[in-house]
């Protein structure tokens, strides 16, 4: 599989365990905490198939971008968490970090 192809999968993962947590009620609902620990075995999965093939800062700072900024897009959208200017303009920032990431020599 292709590295980057893995470390894409491996950040929308992220974003699936950080929702499954939610949804877990701190571990206590049994479906959506087997989801989440699925979603984390197979985020960790497609991270270290990631690193074979990519430079560890690289791959780390992008899988952490990618889930951090699909997790505030995530909350605004489902759980109507704010949008306001800041968040948007930090937003903006995380993405502009996961752009200058690819872009560099691998």
């Amino acid at each position: 599989m292709n590295g980057w192809l893995a470390l894409f999968a491996a950040g929308m993962l992220e974003i699936i365990w950080a929702l499954g947590l939610k949804h877990s009620d701190g571990l206590t609902r049994f479906w959506p905490t087997v989801a989440t620990v699925i979603a984390i075995l197979l985020s960790f999965a497609m991270m270290s198939l990631a690193l074979r093939s990519l430079p560890f800062g690289t791959a780390y700072a992008v899988w952490t971008g990618i889930g951090a900024a699909g997790s505030i897009l995530a909350g605004m959208l489902l759980y109507s968490e704010p949008a306001d200017p800041t968040r948007l303009f930090c937003l903006t920032l995380i993405t502009g970090m996961i752009g200058l990431k690819l872009n560099s020599p691998v």
